[in-house]
């Protein structure tokens, strides 16, 4: 039965939308548009076809309507208003064009028709004798396959440089630059009082930014005060688009973006980088983090590693010691980002160096902006020494200039010899330096980098003239010819166990 229908409002389906414009050029199709705004301005989201003379009870929103005008009554012409009522129901629906066959019912498109969506702004497409409905169906589904597929590799591309970008030195920026990059627009990190702690990209107007700031206290500050309050919310203002994102409940931070468009795709993007964001900003406050914190207690208040090792996680492990690319020491979000692109929240900033207890099933790949240590894998009484080989690796790392370098494990010719014995030989070596520990780093590393003044220079951060001076001290001091290979091997032994 025909006739009024109440409607809830039309809802676009969930698929990537395909512009009208990507259709009217398929030259298999022939599509002519004679009525309506400009293509460019309409996208379909999916096609239905329908005679029925009111279809507005049969479509969701979004649609390319097909009609062969077999509803349209002999008595409908100029002077009617069949066609206005016709179209305008398909507007109330949200319809997004219509396309009208041509033969075998009308031999054109009536003209009736033509001025209804002229007047209503409703697309309206000849479809000619030789193209079928079908084909025009078929035309669509193609077409929106290829956006979706488009969509799907936007994501995963955007989706693998966010993280990557997590992982660097500066993560806060640096995810912030992917992400207005990605979306083509501006990106900022709101502080728990609303200032701007970060941002990034194309920056808005002044009306722009206070509209995004008043969406930003939606999810911001009720959250931190633990009111109810959306983990998102959207506006748009001045043809752009708003999203601003709460960044966990409990600290206060949002994620805000302005954009010309707002695709399903770019939402994703958006809330991936809103996790990133919010594992570098929030407080770890999980039954892991309670592990970590008793591990560390039965420590400090003298039980031996093994014995707390199991709180941390399984063994064997390994130590990673990491240094930024550039000038200046790393900060303690940079060190979270470093841990958690390792794997492991055990992570010390402190010093020009981050170390990193990671478990060994973990071993790292370089990292874009680091540089790597990695020492051997160890049970938990060893960490100490881990720690040692650690820092030799990444000295020789950043000698070399390489990404990473790891500690060799193979036996050893000075294996051979029993590990007490050794220490008291090499103190007993190296006694005439034992006041002065930056001349032993320094013939340490100049040994282990095969005398070259350049790379221990590098190594060390000091100039080469001072590693010249430094390394003659030693040999003054020690009394001995540090050109000859065998005094460097005894002393190159006695340094590894000291």
């Amino acid at each position: 039965m025909e006739g009024t229908h109440t409607m809830p409002d039309p809802a676009v389906p969930p698929t990537p939308p395909v512009p009208l414009t990507a259709l009217l050029a398929r030259e298999d199709l022939a599509l002519r548009q004679l009525a309506g705004p400009p293509a460019e301005d309409v996208v379909i989201h999916w096609v239905h076809t329908s005679e029925m003379a009111d279809p507005y009870p049969y479509l969701l929103g979004g649609e390319l309507l097909l009609s062969a005008g077999v509803h349209i009554p002999d008595a409908a012409g100029p002077g009617t208003s069949y066609f206005d009522d016709y179209v305008s129901r398909i507007v109330a629906a949200g319809g997004a064009a219509l396309g009208f066959g041509v033969a075998p019912v009308h031999d054109t498109v009536p003209e009736g028709l033509v001025a209804a969506c002229a007047s209503q702004g409703l697309p309206l497409l000849e479809v000619p004798p030789r193209t079928t409905f079908s084909g025009v169906a078929r035309a669509v589904w193609q077409l929106m396959a290829r956006a979706r597929l488009a969509e799907l590799r936007h994501v995963t591309e955007a989706q693998q440089s966010l993280a990557a970008a997590a992982s660097r030195p500066d993560p806060v920026p640096s995810v912030l630059r992917q992400l207005a990059g990605r979306l083509g627009g501006w990106a900022v990190l709101y502080g728990p009082e609303g200032t701007e702690i970060a941002s990034t990209g194309r920056k808005p107007g002044d009306e722009v930014r206070a509209a995004l700031s008043r969406l930003a206290a939606v999810v911001g500050p009720a959250r931190a005060a633990g009111a109810p309050a959306p983990s998102s919310a959207t506006d748009s203002v001045a043809g752009l688009h708003l999203a601003a994102y709460g960044l966990g409940a409990g600290h206060g931070f949002v994620l805000g973006v302005v954009a010309a468009q707002r695709t399903p795709g770019d939402h994703t993007v958006a809330s991936v980088a809103a996790v990133l964001l919010s594992l570098l900003t929030g407080e770890q406050q999980s039954g892991t983090g309670a592990a970590r914190s008793s591990a560390l207690v039965r420590l400090l208040l003298g039980a031996p590693p093994e014995e707390v090792a199991g709180l941390l996680g399984d063994g064997p492990w390994l130590v990673v010691h990491a240094r930024p690319d550039g000038d200046g020491a790393p900060d303690p979000v940079a060190a979270s980002a470093l841990g958690a692109a390792l794997g492991s929240a055990l992570v010390d900033p402190a010093g020009d160096a981050v170390r990193v207890l990671v478990p060994a099933g973990r071993a790292p790949d370089p990292l874009p902006g680091w540089t790597l240590g990695v020492s051997a894998a160890v049970a938990p009484h060893d960490w100490p020494t881990a720690d040692t080989q650690a820092a030799r690796a990444l000295a020789r790392a950043r000698a070399t200039r390489s990404p990473l370098q790891r500690h060799s494990a193979r036996p050893a010719l000075a294996d051979l010899v029993p590990s007490q014995e050794a220490a008291v030989h090499a103190r007993a070596v190296l006694a005439p330096l034992t006041a002065h520990p930056a001349l032993t780093e320094t013939l340490r590393t100049w040994l282990s980098l095969h005398g070259s003044w350049d790379r221990t220079a590098v190594a060390l951060s000091v100039h080469r003239n001072t590693v010249r001076q430094r390394v003659a001290r030693c040999a003054t001091l020690l009394e001995t010819d540090l050109d000859d290979p065998d005094v460097r091997m005894e002393l190159w032994f006695a340094l590894r166990h000291v």
